[in-house]
């Protein structure tokens, strides 16, 4: 019954990351931008019809519309996500899309390598995880702060779990 018991624990993660794009414009930013650019499109739209230059009122506002649907998408891009967790036994990985779909790899750490490219001015450039013929890159959205951040880490902790 220990048996069970101590495989068990052997199992459970003992690294876990939730890799997530950073956005430094958060929600009641984005809607106080909105309204600052429909205030500036409203009173500079007035000015122009004022003068009879009605068609610069359309086209500024499509700049506005513009601007409000690139933010859009970037918000939805980071809904992209990466899970990794590393137990005794498995380095798992788990990649979901902005869309929610999910795609999932699994290593053994004793055969898994962690690697790194690096550049003399930038830092991390890309940071995956090998083994033999599979090879899945990891971390690409983040900043170079947080890539050398988690590189420390995950290094850590794979060097724990192939130490047992």
């Amino acid at each position: 019954m220990s048996e069970t018991n101590v495989d068990f624990a052997a199992d459970r993660p003992f690294f876990e990351a939730l890799l997530k794009p950073h956005r430094s414009l958060g929600r009641t930013g984005f809607a106080i931008l909105i309204g600052a650019l429909l205030f500036a499109w409203a009173v500079t739209g007035i000015i122009f019809l004022s003068h009879g230059a009605w068609p610069v009122f359309g086209f500024f506002g499509l700049d506005v519309v513009a601007i409000y649907v690139a933010f859009r998408l970037n918000y939805r891009a980071a809904r992209a996500c990466e899970e990794v967790s590393v137990s005794r036994t498995e380095l798992h990985i788990r990649k979901i899309s902005p869309s929610g779909k999910s795609e999932q790899h699994r290593f053994n750490p004793f055969w898994a390598r962690f690697s790194v490219a690096r550049h003399a001015e930038i830092g991390i450039t890309r940071m995956a995880v090998e083994s033999r013929d599979k090879s899945v890159p990891i971390g690409s959205f983040l900043n170079p702060d947080d890539r050398e951040s988690f590189a420390s880490a995950f290094s850590r902790a794979l060097a724990t779990a192939k130490a047992g």
